[in-house]
């Protein structure tokens, strides 16, 4: 397994990480705990050594699951989770999201955070989403002191803007921002790269396959569970999805070329853009978790990565990532 450090002073992590939301929430009902379990730990098997989760996936079950997986394994991983919902008020997969970042929320989310996850200290903790109603300066400060008390490690961004990341960076240091990144959406090379490359910070991808789409199985026909997130997002419209296969179907010709799969070649991608670009796809079958393990073995000639982005640049997009109500709660 190659390494990768998340940023300059962060801890040096497996080049892909996996992301365990899909296992408990937002893709269709939870899978079976003890599977998911054993799934996790023949990650850790495999060399996979960074984890994601937030309290809000359940909520809370996720955090439990990770942190019974992971129990075992404590001094062998980095596991990140999130905190800034007002969890009572928020259902992600029907639209409704409640933010809460205020400095005594955090300070509660992080107690039960650590008992879910069955550790001391939480490795890297994400604001989830940013909340409009409280200075970011006053949540760095927040998450300052929990790293003064030993209850978190590093500190971390979730799809905030460039102005929100210099602002929480001049109060805490700012080890990884995650957003959402792929061949089909790419918004943040325009400003977040260059502002991570800048100063020194790790770049988290979540979504690296499209929710899915990118793998190459879904198509117009596709129907999801009645509890699947990508129900309400206007990417998965049968008209977006017809649109967009032939984004499908340019990874899919680079894939037979290099001998790979569409999944790898996607996150085979991602890794070549930058150095310290480390995503996190999901999954909740072995065979997937093997074959996006494989994508680290994979690399493209600058020749091949100029093509590519040509043909890319041929290929419009069709749809939006997000329902408006929470598109409205990125990149602040």
């Amino acid at each position: 397994m190659k390494r990768r450090q998340l940023g300059k002073t962060g801890p040096e992590v497996s080049a892909i990480g996996l992301g365990c939301m899909g296992m408990s929430f937002g893709h269709g009902p939870a899978k079976d705990k003890k599977e998911m379990i054993s799934l996790i730990r023949k990650a850790v098997e495999m060399g996979i050594t960074f984890f994601d989760t937030a309290e809000v996936y359940g909520p809370f079950t996720n955090e439990e699951l990770v942190g019974e997986a992971l129990e075992p394994f404590r001094e062998q991983v980095i596991i990140a989770t999130k905190f800034g919902f007002d969890i009572s008020n928020t259902n992600p997969v029907q639209g409704t999201l409640l933010l809460n970042s205020r400095p005594e929320h955090i300070k509660k989310s992080i107690e039960g955070s650590l008992k879910r996850l069955r550790v001391e200290t939480i490795d890297l903790y994400y604001q989830h989403r940013v909340d409009p109603n409280t200075p970011i300066e006053d949540v760095a400060g927040a998450v300052k002191e929990l790293i003064e008390q030993g209850k978190v490690r590093y500190f971390g961004l979730s799809e905030a803007g460039v102005q929100t990341i210099l602002r929480a960076h001049s109060v805490c240091p700012v080890t990884a921002i995650q957003s959402e990144y792929s061949l089909w959406w790419r918004k943040p090379e325009l400003e977040i790269l260059p502002i991570c490359e800048k100063l020194g910070i790790g770049f988290v991808p979540y979504s690296p396959l499209g929710k899915g789409f990118l793998a190459g199985t879904i198509n117009e026909n596709t129907v999801f569970d009645k509890t699947d997130f990508r129900n309400i997002v206007p990417r998965f419209t049968k008209e977006a999805i017809k649109a967009n296969q032939a984004l499908v179907d340019l990874v899919r010709g680079i894939a037979t070329k290099k001998g790979a799969t569409p999944a790898q070649i996607a996150l085979a991608w991602l890794l070549a853009q930058k150095p310290f670009i480390i995503p996190i796809p999901g999954t909740t079958k072995l065979e997937r978790l093997k074959e996006n393990i494989g994508a680290i073995s994979i690399e493209f000639t600058q020749e091949e990565l100029r093509e590519i982005e040509e043909s890319l640049a041929k290929i419009p997009i069709h749809g939006e990532r997000y329902p408006e109500e929470l598109e409205k709660i990125t990149y602040r």
